[in-house]
């Protein structure tokens, strides 16, 4: 059995274009003892997916050159990391943008905004429903 420690110890990759999200939400996850890194350049997002091989990937839908859905979706279409969960974190709201999230892959979504200690919440029945906690 892994205790509420391991759980912590997972690796999160949050991809966001703005710095000031992801300041905030790395600051929190590290404090919650999780190992975070965050890229804010979305033509950066898979190759530092591949590179960092995160546990859990929290990532915006609408990003400046890309969408979450394509990188999400590019994220999912390779062998190495199809099985790590998507969260997505973002402002849209529709039916229609929750369809599609899950259609590319996502495991949950999140509207913003949220309070960290949602997300935190959030992001242990991930870990945990995956089998890293």
């Amino acid at each position: 059995m892994r205790t509420r420690t391991a759980i912590r110890t997972a690796k999160i990759l949050v991809i966001d274009d703005e710095p000031e999200i992801t300041e905030i939400i790395e600051a929190f996850l590290d404090n919650a003892g999780y190992v975070v890194k965050v890229e804010n350049q979305p033509v950066r997002a898979f190759v530092q997916a591949r590179e960092f091989r995160p546990d859990l990937i929290l990532l915006d839908i609408m990003m400046p050159g890309t969408d979450g859905y394509q990188i999400c979706n590019q994220i999912k279409e390779d062998p190495a990391m199809a099985e790590i969960p998507v969260i997505f974190l973002t402002g849209k709201d529709s039916k229609d943008d929750q369809g599609r999230s899950f259609q590319s892959g996502g495991d949950m979504y999140i509207k913003k905004p949220f309070s960290c200690e949602r997300l935190l919440e959030i992001v242990n029945i991930v870990l945990v429903s995956v089998g890293k906690g």
